[in-house]
Protein backbone atom coordinates (compact mmCIF):
# COMPACT_ATOMS: atom_id res chain seq x y z
CA UNK A 1 0.00 0.00 0.00
CA UNK A 2 1.15 3.51 -0.73
CA UNK A 3 -0.05 7.00 0.12
CA UNK A 4 0.13 10.01 -1.09
CA UNK A 5 -0.21 13.60 0.68
CA UNK A 6 0.03 16.76 -1.39
CA UNK A 7 0.39 19.91 0.45
CA UNK A 8 1.18 23.73 -0.54
CA UNK A 9 -1.95 24.65 -2.84
CA UNK A 10 -3.91 28.15 -2.24
CA UNK A 11 -5.27 30.93 -3.59
CA UNK A 12 -3.01 33.48 -5.71
CA UNK A 13 -2.91 36.06 -8.38
CA UNK A 14 -1.89 35.50 -12.02
CA UNK A 15 1.79 35.85 -12.43
CA UNK A 16 2.43 35.08 -8.37
CA UNK A 17 4.06 31.25 -8.09
CA UNK A 18 3.48 28.76 -5.43
CA UNK A 19 5.17 25.63 -4.32
CA UNK A 20 3.44 22.32 -3.95
CA UNK A 21 4.76 19.22 -2.31
CA UNK A 22 4.08 15.13 -1.57
CA UNK A 23 4.98 13.13 0.06
CA UNK A 24 5.36 9.22 -0.63
CA UNK A 25 5.11 6.42 2.47
CA UNK A 26 3.86 2.73 2.88
CA UNK A 27 4.89 -0.09 1.42
CA UNK A 28 7.09 1.11 -1.73
CA UNK A 29 9.80 -1.08 -3.11
CA UNK A 30 10.62 1.07 -5.90
CA UNK A 31 9.57 4.29 -7.74
CA UNK A 32 9.05 3.80 -11.82
CA UNK A 33 7.57 7.00 -11.88
CA UNK A 34 6.38 10.28 -9.27
CA UNK A 35 4.81 13.02 -10.54
CA UNK A 36 2.03 15.78 -10.67
CA UNK A 37 -1.16 15.75 -12.47
CA UNK A 38 -4.04 17.86 -12.01
CA UNK A 39 -7.60 18.06 -13.08
CA UNK A 40 -10.39 21.41 -13.69
CA UNK A 41 -13.51 21.29 -13.54
CA UNK A 42 -15.57 19.14 -16.70
CA UNK A 43 -12.24 18.34 -17.57
CA UNK A 44 -10.07 14.77 -17.39
CA UNK A 45 -6.83 14.70 -15.39
CA UNK A 46 -4.13 15.54 -17.07
CA UNK A 47 -0.67 14.99 -16.75
CA UNK A 48 1.70 18.39 -15.92
CA UNK A 49 5.03 17.01 -14.85
CA UNK A 50 6.86 13.62 -14.15
CA UNK A 51 10.10 11.85 -13.76
CA UNK A 52 10.47 8.69 -14.96
CA UNK A 53 13.27 6.71 -14.77
CA UNK A 54 15.50 9.59 -14.14
CA UNK A 55 13.86 11.26 -17.26
CA UNK A 56 11.51 14.91 -16.88
CA UNK A 57 9.13 15.43 -18.51
CA UNK A 58 6.22 18.60 -19.12
CA UNK A 59 3.09 19.21 -20.40
CA UNK A 60 3.41 22.12 -23.40
CA UNK A 61 1.43 24.19 -20.96
CA UNK A 62 3.44 24.50 -18.41
CA UNK A 63 7.11 23.68 -20.07
CA UNK A 64 9.03 27.20 -18.43
CA UNK A 65 6.91 27.98 -15.98
CA UNK A 66 7.09 24.94 -14.10
CA UNK A 67 9.87 23.07 -12.52
CA UNK A 68 9.56 19.57 -10.98
CA UNK A 69 12.92 18.28 -8.45
CA UNK A 70 12.70 14.90 -6.02
CA UNK A 71 13.99 14.03 -2.71
CA UNK A 72 14.71 10.48 -3.70
CA UNK A 73 15.51 9.57 0.23
CA UNK A 74 12.75 11.01 1.45
CA UNK A 75 10.59 9.87 -1.24
CA UNK A 76 9.18 13.29 -2.09
CA UNK A 77 8.52 15.24 -4.67
CA UNK A 78 7.84 18.92 -5.58
CA UNK A 79 6.14 21.30 -8.34
CA UNK A 80 7.49 24.86 -8.31
CA UNK A 81 5.02 27.02 -10.22
CA UNK A 82 5.50 30.36 -11.78
CA UNK A 83 4.31 32.66 -13.94
CA UNK A 84 1.00 31.23 -12.50
CA UNK A 85 -2.65 31.34 -14.82
CA UNK A 86 -5.94 31.60 -14.33
CA UNK A 87 -5.79 28.36 -16.56
CA UNK A 88 -3.76 26.23 -14.22
CA UNK A 89 -6.82 26.27 -11.75
CA UNK A 90 -7.75 23.16 -10.85
CA UNK A 91 -6.89 20.24 -8.06
CA UNK A 92 -3.44 18.89 -8.57
CA UNK A 93 -2.59 15.34 -7.75
CA UNK A 94 0.34 13.74 -6.76
CA UNK A 95 0.90 10.09 -8.57
CA UNK A 96 3.48 7.74 -8.26
CA UNK A 97 4.06 4.14 -10.21
CA UNK A 98 6.12 1.33 -8.39
CA UNK A 99 6.54 -0.12 -12.44
CA UNK A 100 6.07 -0.12 -15.81
CA UNK A 101 2.66 -0.88 -16.75
CA UNK A 102 1.15 -1.17 -12.92
CA UNK A 103 -1.90 1.01 -12.10
CA UNK A 104 -0.66 4.37 -10.69
CA UNK A 105 -1.70 5.33 -6.78
CA UNK A 106 -2.90 8.68 -5.93
CA UNK A 107 -3.30 11.63 -3.53
CA UNK A 108 -5.85 13.43 -2.37
CA UNK A 109 -4.94 16.18 -3.93
CA UNK A 110 -4.40 20.04 -3.17
CA UNK A 111 -6.82 22.58 -4.41
CA UNK A 112 -5.09 25.55 -6.56
CA UNK A 113 -6.52 28.80 -8.02
CA UNK A 114 -5.55 31.28 -9.88
CA UNK A 115 -7.33 34.48 -10.00
CA UNK A 116 -7.38 37.12 -12.73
Amino acid sequence: QVQLVESGGGLVQAGGSLRLSCAASGSIRTVYAMGWYRQAPGKQRESVADITLGKTNYADSVKGRFTISRDNAKNMVYLQMNSLKPEDTAVYYCGLKTGYGRSPSWGQGTQVTVSS
